[in-house]
Order: structure tokens, then C-alpha cells, then sequence
């Protein structure tokens, strides 16, 4: 059964980090490349970064450069999102998802991605 699981998520304080985590099983995780996605309350679902089946190649948001940072072990089927300098504006549920059909990431639209996970919730509060 495919399935991707998210975690991670929790409360943290403005300025903090935290690792998310999408750990992929069903499917060969080196065929695909990995989208990480957040939807704040009231707003539409956005995609922040992806990364390539192999890992070479990654796209972010332009909101999220320099802040955020996607990698990924295909020996453990797990692909991270590490986020720094947390902004309250970041609190959202963080969502991955398998890009369709390719190792590469086309875009970080929501039709370009066909599984998905039921998200992890990251909260930045003080």
C-alpha cells in the first residue's frame, strides 16, 4: 500500500528550527521526486520546495529560500525538511507528496504531485 507519513511538526518559538520528516513506503522512493507543501489556516495550499528522485536537484518557493532546506536518504525512504528562523506567518500543516510519474520536480503545483500525506502541524507561536 502506498502511503506517505509526515512528522516532525509541533510548537516552536519565532526565531526556532525544526525537521520535518516524510518517510515514503510502497513505491520505489528513488523514482520519484518529493514535494513538501503547507496550508495555513484560510489560505490555499501552497508547495515550498521539492527535491529530485536522486536528490541532486531542488526547488523552493521564493518565500522560503534560504530559510528552508529539502533532502532526502533514499536508503531510509525519507525525504526532510529542515526550516530555520521560523516566522509566525509559517505556521501551517506541512504536507509531502510524490510528484507524478517522475524523478524530477516540474513545479510545485498540486497537479504535478498525485499521493500525498495527512500532514504534520507546525505551530510558531511565543
Amino acid at each position: 500500500q502506498l502511503q506517505l507519513v509526515e512528522s516532525g511538526g509541533g510548537l516552536v518559538q519565532p526565531g526556532g528550527s525544526l525537521r520535518l520528516s516524510c518517510t515514503a513506503s510502497g513505491f520505489t522512493m528513488d523514482y520519484y521526486a518529493i514535494g513538501w507543501f503547507r496550508q495555513a489556516p484560510g489560505k490555499e495550499r501552497e508547495g515550498v520546495s521539492c527535491i529530485s528522485g536522486s536528490g541532486g536537484s531542488t526547488m523552493y518557493a521564493d518565500s522560503v529560500k534560504g530559510r528552508f532546506t529539502i533532502s532526502r536518504d533514499n536508503a531510509k525512504n525519507t525525504v526532510y525538511l529542515q526550516i530555520n528562523s521560523l516566522k509566525p506567518e509559517d505556521t501551517a500543516v506541512y504536507y509531502c507528496a510524490r510528484a507524478f510519474g517522475a524523478p524530477w520536480c516540474r513545479s510545485l503545483g498540486q497537479s504535478s504531485y498525485d499521493y500525498w500525506g495527512q500532514g504534520t502541524q507546525v505551530t510558531v507561536s511565543s
